[in-house]
């Protein structure tokens, strides 16, 4: 008898940086269709998917205009990725909604809490863009405000580390890694695992936070089935 999936509803964070694959700006293809058939896969078990994209990879430009300026072409970034994980969905047969917190009715529905349920209810992939809508707020505070939104049952954070670790990896080769931490110790210690509006937000209303490595293809499936990858950010 077939294994079933630990979560039933999910709420995936993929950072813009994610989408680029090896190269240093935009959207690499290749990269692309890989994350879809991997949510493919996922969804292909019966698990409800909601998403939400950051936008790092279009908004470097941004980065030195004037805040909410540069934070709402961050939010037209975040759009413009929706639209190509939505395309790439599309072609391998999963139906996706693509909802937007600012309303740009040609190209994405506005983002309404109970029409993004309805759409999981009926099995399809909902990718959430423009983050809360609002500028200051980054993509993981939306990733939080969305997944509690939706009665999501974990946030799954896909980064190019695998876990939460006590200091950079890629910088200090003493930093450890943890499998457990609490949502306070990521507080306490300042841990770059999302903002403090995200985990106190998970912190107040008991959701769990997966943290692992996308890179490694077959990972998200892998966190779905409840194996241990990655770090757990919980009570």
């Amino acid at each position: 008898m077939a294994k079933e999936a630990k979560y039933r509803r999910i709420l995936l964070k993929l950072s813009g940086e994610a989408l680029m694959g090896p190269r240093q700006f935009g959207l690499d293809p290749d990269m692309v269709r890989r994350i879809a058939e991997e949510i493919r896969e996922v969804h292909g078990l019966g698990v409800q998917v909601a998403m939400v994209i950051g936008g790092g990879n279009m908004a470097a430009a941004a980065r030195k205009l004037d805040r909410v300026t540069g934070d709402h072409m961050g939010m037209l970034a975040t759009v413009i990725n929706s639209l190509a994980v939505q395309d790439a969905l599309e072609k391998v047969e999963v139906h996706t909604r693509v909802l937007s917190a600012i309303e740009i009715r040609q190209v994405a529905e506005p983002y309404i809490r109970r029409r993004a349920m309805r759409h999981l209810e009926k099995g399809r992939v909902v990718i959430i863009a423009a983050g809360t809508g609002n500028p200051y707020f980054t993509t993981d505070s939306a990733a939080a405000l969305r997944a509690m939104e939706v009665k999501a049952e974990v946030i799954l954070k896909a980064t190019q580390v695998d876990g939460v670790y006590s200091a950079d990896p890629k910088k200090d080769p003493t930093a450890r890694r943890f499998e457990e931490i609490t949502y306070l110790q990521v507080l306490e210690k300042g841990l770059k695992v999302m903002d403090a509006t995200a985990i106190s937000l998970c912190m107040d209303n008991h959701v769990p936070i997966i943290v692992f490595n996308l890179s490694q293809r077959g990972n998200i499936k892998r966190v779905v089935m409840g194996e241990k990858i990655g770090s757990i950010v919980k009570e």
